[in-house]
């Protein structure tokens, strides 16, 4: 079956990127395709004027059916929470420094062109769901994160999943990483870069007050809860993809899980992980 085409194209990128040249370039060669162009609302006040419609990023118009994202994996990743309740396909202009998820660079657009035309794969990317108690905290597509607050003091927190005890932890927090995340704050910490066909999820454990403790790999329909034990003179936070804060109180509990939906990540027809990895990570060949 082929692929489906795309023909009414979301532009963004992150605002405080100086990134308005690329976003020219790109819109300009959507508008030489005879595509029909949105801008996201902030993004177009990064370029030059122009009269094509705008958009809130909590409003996307209904015939929309590609979002491309011109950045770094942040400036995706924040694209990806736009896109996800829509169920758009998403594709990244490399603006960025490392860019494991955003894989054309701005000098290579005619990929673009290719891909507007079916010639792409696409990757069905989970995400992870955060509660606490019935609050939801957020959606995470790279990580959930267990981070100190307010002042630098390791963080007391059990850890059970599908109902049963795992350990108990004394550590600056602790990554939950989803394969998409993986190649981000987790390796940083140390954890193992998961493939992203792979229904899994790493638990980093951050900076932990024992040599014994490890990261771990578990299967990625478990459910994960994080009880902040009462012992805790502060209250650390809860942070998905790096967005936002939450404090949590001494005593609560914190829910993770797989989100019901996917995200669904568009690569050129010649995109390969290995490829990307060696070149991102700088492995010799």
């Amino acid at each position: 079956m082929p692929n489906q085409t795309f023909h009414h194209i979301a532009l963004i990128g992150r605002a405080g990127k100086n990134i308005s040249d690329t976003l020219e370039a790109v819109k300009d060669y959507l508008l030489q395709k005879k595509l029909a162009v949105f801008i996201e609302k902030n993004t177009s006040e990064m370029m030059a004027k122009n009269n094509l419609p705008t958009f809130p990023d909590t409003q996307i118009p209904a015939e929309i059916d590609l979002m491309i994202v011109v950045g770094g994996d942040g400036s995706l990743l924040n694209a990806a929470h736009c896109a996800l309740p829509y169920d758009l396909p998403v594709l990244g202009i490399n603006r960025g420094r490392l860019g494991f998820l955003t894989d054309i660079h701005p000098n290579e657009l005619t990929k673009i062109g290719d891909v507007l035309s079916g010639k792409y794969v696409v990757e069905k990317r989970f995400l992870l769901n955060a509660l606490q108690t019935k609050n939801h905290l957020g959606i995470a597509l790279n990580d959930v994160v267990l981070l100190p607050g307010d002042t630098a003091q390791l963080i007391e927190f059990d850890i059970f999943i599908n109902d049963h005890f795992v350990c108990q932890q004394r550590a600056d927090g602790l990554i939950v990483a989803t394969p998409t995340g993986s190649t981000a704050y987790a390796l940083s910490g140390g954890g193992p870069i998961l493939h992203p066909h792979l229904n899994a999820i790493a638990l980093v454990p951050m900076f932990p007050h024992t040599l014994s403790s490890r990261p771990i790999v578990i299967d990625g329909d478990a459910k994960i809860e994080l009880l902040i034990r009462d012992e805790n003179e502060t209250s650390p936070c809860i942070s998905c993809d790096g967005q936002y804060r939450i404090k949590v109180e001494p005593g609560s509990r914190i829910t993770i899980s797989k989100h019901e939906k996917t995200l669904s990540l568009i690569h050129p027809e010649n995109y390969e992980y290995f490829a990307t990895l060696r070149e991102k990570l700088g492995w010799q060949v």
